[in-house]
């Protein structure tokens, strides 16, 4: 899908032809849209697709009439009907006449300049609007981070009660996810650091605060997902131990019962040999019957308290 956007008297809008100082929007786009894209523009068609590869890399590329800039940026993929985090590239790329994005979904990082919710925002000022794009990009890492360690908290509570399998198959989701944005934020930032010693990419005294922002903004979600990773890693650990000492206590009590009923077992199974009654202790008694059985329950009352004391039960 292809938009294209241009600002005109301070509002965005959508148009239909392509104009100086426009904004071309390229969402999973088919081959003919990426080769009319590249044609008009004079793009090499693979830097137009490398953004639509999942195991892309974020980096800048500086040719002769365009830099491409690709960054990984934080999505919402649903499984199993929860929602969970990803990364995939994004393509940012900057001609003299236009700024091209190109990503394979729809982004919140993308969305907001479409509906007019940024300030001072300008599809014509291109490196501003590059950073305005990196800004917020590092600004969703942000909330979405806040977003698991909330949901973290959750998991947690409900492990307190349950302990299941499932609660800490979440936490190793979660895991996953911090993994994720913690690999494409440290990617991000080499791209960062590149583009600030870049001199292709001009930068404008009056953005220089605004770079230092986007820089000190991915720093920071670098120090939250590494923090809520730790974190995280801790608490599966302190609850795998609990789970496992707890199955190793049920199993305690379940091989002290087994001995403490193995005894009455033992007692019926010697008087139920194929051997002459006259041999048999108690035998020829009419009491024979409850004398073993009380004896059996002696011994068996015996070892119960001995495995009591011992804190075996």
């Amino acid at each position: 899908m292809v938009r294209i956007f241009k600002t005109e008297d301070g509002m965005i809008h959508q148009i239909e032809e392509a104009e100086s100082g426009c904004w071309i929007a390229l969402t999973n786009p088919t081959a003919t849209e990426i080769l009319e894209v590249a044609e008009r523009y004079n793009l090499d068609p693979d830097d137009v697709k490398a953004p639509l590869d999942e195991e892309e890399r974020s980096r800048i590329e500086i040719e002769d009439t365009y830099s491409l800039i690709i960054v990984d940026i934080p999505m919402i993929e649903e499984r199993n009907e929860k929602d969970w985090y990803v990364t995939i590239p994004m393509g940012i790329i900057m001609t003299d006449e236009a700024l091209i994005t190109v990503c394979l979904e729809d982004t919140p990082v993308l969305t907001v300049f479409m509906d007019g919710r940024v300030r001072d925002f300008h599809t014509y000022m291109r490196s501003r609007f590059i950073l305005q794009i990196l800004y917020k990009n590092a600004s969703q890492y942000l909330q979405y981070l806040r977003v698991i360690d909330k949901k973290s908290e959750v998991v947690e509570r409900e492990l307190h009660k349950s302990q299941r399998n499932r609660e800490l198959i979440e936490l190793l989701e979660l895991e996953k996810s911090l993994v994720y944005f913690t690999t494409s934020l440290r990617g991000n930032e080499m791209v960062l650091e590149r583009l600030m010693r870049s001199e292709k990419i001009k930068k404008y005294s009056e953005d220089e605060e605004l770079l230092e922002d986007v820089i000190i903004e991915n720093k920071q979600a670098i120090e939250m997902a590494n923090i809520y990773s730790g974190i995280l890693s801790g608490t599966m650990d302190a609850f795998a131990s609990v789970i496992s000492n707890n199955l190793n206590i049920v199993m305690k009590t379940l091989t002290t019962i087994t001995i403490v009923m193995s005894i009455p077992t033992m007692v019926s199974s010697f008087y139920g040999m194929n051997v002459n009654p006259a041999g048999m202790p108690f035998a020829g008694s009419p009491f024979g019957f409850f004398i073993v059985l009380g004896f059996a329950a002696a011994i068996s009352g015996l070892v119960a308290l001995y495995f009591s004391k011992k804190n075996l039960f």
